[in-house]
């Protein structure tokens, strides 16, 4: 099952394969924050950001998830890196 970005009931991002690989695009966009919750005393978990949500999608026509990943890793290799 195909997986993407929404905030409330709107799709933000292309449908990718798994939740991880939504999660992975969420991190590198900055949506990812470390929280920890009142009662917890372990280390921060991440969560998305602002109510965004990663959840099932329906693909649009002609979509391939498998095609959105590899394209989003090409042009990761594509961007300069900063350090």
């Amino acid at each position: 099952m195909p997986y993407a970005l929404f905030y409330q009931d709107a799709k933000l991002s292309k449908a990718y394969p798994t939740e991880a690989d939504v999660w992975q695009l969420a991190r590198k966009s900055g949506l990812v924050v470390d929280a920890v919750a009142e009662e917890e005393t372990t280390s921060p978990r991440p969560v998305l950001d602002n109510d965004y949500e990663i959840r099932p999608c329906q693909l649009e026509p002609n979509e391939d998830p498998v095609k959105n990943k590899a394209d989003a890793e090409h042009e990761e290799r594509l961007e300069p890196r900063l350090h």
